[in-house]
């Protein structure tokens, strides 16, 4: 176990709490109140109804599908599912809200209590309290740099579902949180419930951070407003906290505000006093009657749920024999793990083998060459320039010696740039391993011809000659003899040193 996590003050040490509000966009295809689009990237106000425009006389509908989500959310996350709930109108300024309030659940969410298990980075395990997880409606989008004078509003996104993921304050380090949002996205991708894409805005999280002397009380929080990357939620959450040591230690009061992350300065900022929950004059909102769920709808949203991404990784463990490591690597993504049972599926085919004879060496593949590659090329799994059922051609022609090591490199970058069947450009380019014995004996016996001076060093015990020879032997044939096959050839010609 790692060593808590402390800020070394000038009076002695802090440790810091965190909680997180994670606001997740739900996958649907229209709004929590209204039949208005939610597809990213439309031109500004393209997708707004009347009802996301509030204009007078019309009512909000709630979206079925949207509730089904929340509640297969919380239910992955083991939380107790409300019966009943309500929503509430939650009172503020909001210029890109034209209705002026907006629709949430306070009181009474739709899903309650539950927790998270979360990886450290040492191995071990936490438990992170889910406080609860409610349903509320999206704001639009300021657009401040389109006019040198005016601030333009984008309201595509207004009305559009959040579910707000409310963590207990179990968190203690900026890694931590930044392993508790990956394995919390993770969830979201794998049941489908939100696309978990932080650069488009649909995952994105308010830290609440508090430091305190170990031992004592919670001090004064401060809450860091709409981080939209893990990396930047850790640093967040380190700034804040030293800011917070460094004014407890100068003797200033911490205020409960509301703050800006700027990650090119690296500091945080105030924005406005941190408002209580009295503040927003929350009431029942007297257009949306309570919310009632049934047992055989919480049934069919469980019934409804995939294998999740903790169940997956023991099953990589005990049925396909993956470290406990490339288990972790391979279930991080959905779509990661789904490429890698494609790519099982066809090398079991290709190799006339079971999933398991193939999976340890398909999953050493995939996490060192394909990953490597796709970081170099900037793109994602579901970009990849190389299908599941090519590089599983490649991978038996590696296994059954028609490729070696440095052939299946040379081949692979030719996939990545023209694509195509790996047989097909391995015949038509000469790429083929050799392993004709009469061939290689004759290359064997003219380069230890022109290393005579070398071979009587190593007949005379000189024995770390033999590597030298095995690459000399592989650069005479191109790279492409058959390694295996050039030792024993190489050891009978040379005899005993």
């Amino acid at each position: 176990m790692a060593e808590p996590y402390r800020i070394a003050g000038k009076t002695g040490p802090f440790e810091v709490v965190i909680g997180l509000e994670v606001h997740a966009q739900v996958s649907s295809r229209a709004k929590l109140f209204s039949g208005a689009a939610t597809a990213f990237g439309a031109e500004p106000n393209t997708q707004v109804s009347l009802v996301d425009a509030a204009m007078p006389g019309t009512l909000p509908v709630l979206n079925g599908h949207c509730v089904a989500q929340a509640v297969r959310t919380g239910l992955a996350l083991g939380c107790r599912i409300n019966r009943r709930s309500r929503f509430d109108r939650k009172n503020y300024f909001y210029p890109d809200l034209p209705q002026g309030y907006q629709i949430s659940q306070y009181q009474f969410p739709v899903v309650g209590e539950g927790s998270l298990l979360v990886e450290l980075e040492d191995g071990s395990t936490k438990a992170v309290g889910i406080e609860r997880l409610h349903l509320e409606q999206d704001a639009g989008k300021l657009v401040h740099d389109l006019h040198p004078t005016q601030s333009l509003v984008d309201l595509n996104r207004a009305g559009v579902a959040l579910m707000e993921i409310v963590s207990k304050p179990d968190l203690r380090s900026p890694a931590e949180a930044s392993a508790y949002v990956a394995t919390l996205r993770a969830l979201l991708r794998a049941i489908g419930t939100c696309d978990g894409n932080m650069q488009e805005g649909s995952l994105r999280a308010d830290v609440n951070v508090s430091v305190r002397r170990p031992g004592e009380p919670m001090g004064t929080r401060t809450e860091i407003k709409n981080l939209n990357s893990i990396r930047f939620i850790a640093q967040a959450i380190a700034v804040e906290a030293a800011r917070q040591v460094a004014a407890i230690e100068a003797g200033e009061a911490i205020v409960q505000e509301t703050r800006l992350f700027d990650p090119d300065r690296g500091e945080t900022r105030p924005l406005r006093s941190k408002e209580d929950a009295h503040d927003y004059r929350y009431f029942p909102d007297p257009d949306l009657p309570p919310l009632e769920l049934s047992e055989e709808f919480v049934e069919d949203c469980r019934r409804s749920l995939p294998e999740l991404p903790a169940a997956r990784r023991a099953r990589y463990e005990a049925e396909l024999g993956l470290s406990p490591y490339l288990a972790r690597v391979l279930t991080a993504d959905i779509a990661e793990s789904r490429w890698f049972e494609a790519l099982l599926e066809a090398s079991a085919r290709a190799q006339r083998t079971t999933p398991a004879a193939v999976a340890e060496k398909a999953a050493n593949w995939m996490t060192g060459e394909l990953f490597a590659a796709l970081k170099r090329l900037d793109r994602g799994i579901e970009d990849a320039p190389v299908t599941p059922e090519a590089a599983a051609e490649l991978l038996a022609l590696m296994a059954d010696g028609t490729l070696s090591g440095p052939l299946a490199k040379q081949l692979f970058e030719i996939l990545l740039e023209e694509g195509g069947s790996p047989a097909a450009i391995a015949e038509a380019r000469g790429l083929k391993q050799v392993s004709d014995t009469g061939a290689l004996e004759a290359t064997i016996a003219a380069v230890l011809a022109e290393q005579a001076d070398k071979v009587a060093e190593y007949r005379a015990g000189k024995e770390k000659l033999f590597g030298f020879f095995v690459g000399q032997v592989m650069k005479a044939s191109g790279g492409k003899a058959n390694p295996a096959i050039v030792n024993e050839l190489l050891r009978a010609a040379l005899g005993s040193p």
